[in-house]
């Protein structure tokens, strides 16, 4: 009998343990594929120009893109118009430190960051559109974003707001000296200051967000930058004169946290790449459609507008050779370089 009853107690442990074993590794298998296909992930994207402006039109079309590629597995949140940081350095800043995710910054606001940068800020670096592409798609781009990742970010791709002009409220600017003892404004990096120290103005940085209260309030007399924000941030309300200078190609870029982006499962990772290319397309078409469309508006609304002749381009161009000497030990005689040979 007890015999019996021990071979009856061993089946029913056994049977026991083969039940829990199964269970372990249904869990096990549970954790390990489902929970992780079915893991979500939120990607908020804060930036600081207004809802109509292509970068916010072209993001709006990237969460969808994003959203619907992986099931719902991302959700993106757009905070566009400065509603959570006042400048790119805040929310370059913020991404850095995980606060966000990610942002849309105009480039120049890297250079706090990394110096390697400050090659985009240079005065007159591109004569085109088509050759700030090469340079930016090609082999700089992909030396800058590589190197940027030793900060903390994942940059996907350059987008743009096109090229930089400058304007202001006492008289059309045709050379140098026409902004002698001018109050600028720059954006937050050295270079920018520098060149229109170099140029004959009182120059100095000041945050984006604030920047129409501070023209309206005679804080500064003259700004500059692209012709998509003149408009969309109604600064002809503050700005007489406006001067088709071409002095900066102003790139922005898709910047992401890099833990974020790297904790991202491989098929996440690759959706969030390919959506990022569709994006840098689509607004690069809508800004130099913007371009067009906002200059015209612009004059509509009062602004007075000259375009520099190649003679008076090279003034600035001249008056600017400085800031290249200054800068080069900084930057790198390389990537400078690497940067011309895109007009060739």
């Amino acid at each position: 009998m007890k015999k019996w009853m021990m071979v009856i107690t061993a089946c029913v442990l056994l049977l026991a343990m083969t039940a829990c074993g199964k269970r372990g590794a249904l869990s096990e298998k549970s954790e390990g594929g489902e929970a992780e296909k079915q893991e979500t992930y939120t990607l908020r994207i804060a930036h600081l120009v207004p809802e109509e402006h292509s970068s916010h039109v072209a993001a709006l079309k990237m969460k969808e893109t994003i959203e619907t590629k992986s099931d719902g597995r991302i959700k993106v949140e757009l905070y566009p118009n400065g509603s959570l940081y006042g400048s790119d350095r805040e929310a370059v800043e913020a991404v850095q430190l995980g606060n966000v995710e990610a942002t849309i910054p105009a480039v120049a606001a890297l250079s706090g960051f990394n110096k390697k940068f400050m090659v985009l800020d240079l005065p007159f670096l591109f004569n085109s559109r088509e050759s700030a592409f090469k340079a930016l798609d090609g082999e700089l781009g992909q030396e800058l974003l590589k190197d940027l990742e030793g900060n903390g970010f994942k940059g996907l791709v350059f987008a743009e707001n096109g090229f930089r002009h400058m304007s202001n409220n006492k008289q059309p600017i045709t050379q140098p000296a026409d902004l002698k003892g001018l109050k600028m404004r720059t954006l937050e990096t050295p270079v920018h200051t520098d060149t229109f120290n170099a140029f004959g103005a009182n120059a100095s940085p000041f945050a984006f967000g604030e920047l129409y209260t501070a023209l309206q309030q005679n804080t500064f007399d003259a700004m500059e930058c692209p012709v998509s924000l003149y408009y969309t941030n109604k600064f002809y309300e503050v700005q007489k004169y406006l001067t088709l200078s071409g002095h900066v190609y102003a790139s922005t870029m898709f910047l992401t946290n890099l833990d974020f982006y790297n904790s991202l499962p491989d098929d996440l990772k690759k959706i969030m790449d390919e959506a990022s290319i569709e994006f840098r397309e689509y607004q690069r078409q809508l800004s130099a459609e913007q371009d067009a469309k906002f200059l015209n508006e612009l004059k509509k609304n009062g602004m007075e507008v000259n375009e520099l002749t190649p003679e008076q381009k090279e003034a600035f161009r001249q008056a600017a050779l400085p800031i290249y000497d200054k800068y080069a030990s900084e930057i790198g005689e390389d990537l400078i370089e690497m940067a011309k040979k895109a007009n060739e």
